[in-house]
C-alpha cells in the first residue's frame, strides 16, 4: 500500500506510514521491524552509519541483539532490492510531481574508495570522489528529477571484468550466477529500459561524456523513443551544419548496386572542437541557467543542428540531425564542454542549456547520501550487503525528499522529529571520528 504522505499528523506518523509501506515489500513479517530500524538508524544524527554505531543509537540497552538484527537484514536477508526501490519510487515520485513535472532521467555513477581486494567489485579504476585512479568500487544509478527535487530509482554495482571472470572471488562475495560482465553503459541502458517498461514518467535522458561518447548508448535511448542530452568528448566527429556523407556510388551496371554512404578526400567530417573553433563571435550567446551561491550562473554557448558522423560510411542512411551544444566561457582559451541532443529542433537555446546543466542535481543527491546517510559506510564485502545498504539509504532519502517536497520544493528547515535514544557514555564505534553535534538532515541539504 502507498504511504499516506498527505495525511495529517506528525512527521513521525508520516515516517511510520512510509516505512510500513516499504517494509511490507520486504517479503516476510520477520524482516519488517529490522528493515524499519535500519532506515531509522540511517536518518538519526550520527557520524557513522554502519551497523554497530547504528545499533548503539537505536537500542543503547540492547546493542548486541540489535546489531545482529541489523546485520542480518542488510547482509543476509534475501529481499529484492528492485522491489523496494520500485515501492520507494511509487511513494515519493507522486509527491515530487505535485510541485512540478519530471524534467529529466539522469544517468551517473559514483565511486567508493576501498582498501584491499576482497570487497565485491573493488579494483584499481578511476574514482570520481578521489579524482584519480585508485582502489574503489563503482555503482551506476538512474535518477528521476523535477526542477527542484530528485530521487535515485535504480542502483547497481559495476562488476569489473577481472571480478566477473574470477569464480572464487565471485563465490566468496556472493555474486549471483546471472551477473556477467557488463559495461557501465550497458547497465545504464538496462536501468533506463526497465524504468520505461514500468511506466515511469518519460523525460530526456542526461548523462556525461563517459556515457554520451558511446553511440550504442545513444542509439538505445532513441530506440525507446526517449530524447537525450549527453556530453561528448571534443574529438567526437560530426558533419558541418547542412552537410552529410556522400550518397552511395552510382551503380556501374555490374554486380550488386552500392548501398553504403561514403566520404571522399575533400569531403570529411570534423571534430566538434574544430567546428567550435571555426564559429564567429556572433554565433555565441551568453546564457544564465540558475541561481548559484554567488548569484546567477552564466556562460557562453552556441547551438547548431548537425549530423553525427560515427561510422556512417557503413550505413545506408545518414544519421538524423540533432543538436550540438557547446560551452565556451569567455575566460577560457577554448571550448570546455560539448553535448549532443535529440531534443526537438524548435527548442530554444536557453532551454537546451538549462537541461544540459540540470545534471547538477545528482551531485546534491550523492553528497547527502554519502555524507548524511552513510551510503559509503557499509563495511561488509558481499554483493547482497552492498546493494541492500544502498537500497535502504535510498529508501531513507526518499522520505526526506517527500517531506521537503511536501512543505516546499526547496524546503531546508524543520528538524527530523524521530526519537533519539541516549547513546552509552563514551561509546566510540570502530572507524568513526570523534563524535560531534550533527545537524538535522533537513538543515544540511546543500543549497541549489
Amino acid at each position: 500500500m502507498r504511504a499516506k504522505q498527505n495525511a495529517p499528523g506528525s512527521q513521525a506518523d508520516r515516517f511510520a506510514a512510509y516505512m510500513e509501506s516499504l517494509a511490507q515489500a520486504a517479503g516476510h513479517a520477520d524482516r519488517e521491524e529490522p528493515f524499519k530500524a535500519y532506515c531509522k538508524g540511517l536518518l538519526l544524527p550520527g557520524e557513522r552509519k554502519s551497523v554497530e554505531p547504528m545499533a548503539a543509537r537505536l537500542a543503547p540497552d540492547n546493542v548486541r541483539q540489535t546489531h545482529q538484527s541489523l546485520h542480518h537484514i542488510v547482509a543476509d536477508s534475501p529481499w529484492e532490492d528492485e522491489v523496494i526501490l520500485s515501492r520507494v519510487r511509487r511513494n515519493v515520485l507522486p509527491e515530487m510531481e505535485k510541485q512540478g513535472e519530471v524534467e529529466a532521467w539522469i544517468i551517473d555513477d559514483t565511486g567508493f574508495p576501498k582498501k584491499g581486494t576482497h570487497s565485491v567489485g573493488v579494483t584499481r579504476q578511476y574514482c570520481g570522489q578521489l579524482g584519480k585512479q585508485d582502489n574503489c568500487r563503482i555503482a551506476v544509478s538512474l535518477t528521476v528529477a523535477t526542477a527542484k527535487a530528485s530521487l535515485p530509482i535504480a542502483w547497481r554495482l559495476y562488476l569489473p571484468e577481472i571480478w566477473a571472470k574470477d569464480r572464487q572471488r565471485r563465490k566468496k562475495a556472493g555474486v549471483p550466477s546471472e551477473i556477467a560482465f557488463e559495461t557501465k553503459q550497458q547497465i545504464a541502458i538496462q536501468q533506463i529500459r526497465k524504468a520505461y517498461e514500468e511506466g515511469v514518467t518519460p523525460a530526456p535522458v542526461l548523462a556525461d561524456a563517459a556515457y554520451g561518447n558511446d553511440s550504442g548508448f545513444r542509439q538505445a535511448i532513441t530506440e525507446l523513443g526517449l530524447d537525450y542530452m549527453v556530453g561528448v568528448q571534443s574529438s567526437t566527429t560530426v558533419w558541418k551544419p547542412g552537410e552529410g556523407p556522400l550518397e552511395a556510388k552510382p551503380w556501374s551496371g555490374m554486380g550488386r548496386p552500392p548501398t553504403l554512404l561514403r566520404r571522399s578526400k575533400n569531403h570529411q567530417p570534423i571534430s566538434v572542437k574544430q567546428l567550435a573553433m571555426s564559429l564567429s563571435s556572433k554565433d555565441w550567446t551568453n546564457v544564465s541557467w540558475r541561481e548559484g551561491s554567488a548569484g546567477k550562473m552564466r556562460s557562453r554557448f552556441a547551438a547548431l543542428r548537425i549530423r553525427p558522423a560515427h561510422r556512417d560510411d557503413w550505413r545506408r542512411k545518414p544519421h538524423p540531425e540533432e543538436w550540438l551544444l557547446i560551452e565556451w566561457p569567455q575566460t577560457e582559451s577554448e571550448p570546455t564542454k560539448y553535448w549532443l541532443s535529440t531534443l526537438p529542433a524548435n527548442f530554444a537555446l536557453k532551454h537546451l542549456v538549462y537541461l544540459a546543466k540540470h545534471r547538477w542535481i545528482i551531485e546534491r543527491d550523492y553528497q547527502e547520501l554519502k555524507q548524511e546517510l552513510g551510503l559509503g559506510h557499509y563495511e561488509g564485502r558481499g554483493w547482497r550487503g552492498f546493494h541492500h545498504h544502498a537500497t535502504l539509504c535510498i529508501a531513507a532519502y526518499g522520505f526526506l525528499v517527500a517531506e521537503r517536497t511536501r512543505f516546499s520544493p526547496s524546503a531546508r528547515g524543520g528538524a527530523l522529529q524521530l526519537p533519539v535514544p541516549a547513546v552509552p557514555k563514551n561509546f566510540q564505534p570502530r572507524g568513526a571520528r570523534p563524535r560531534r553535534a550533527s545537524q538535522s538532515l533537513f538543515d544540511s541539504h546543500p543549497a541549489a
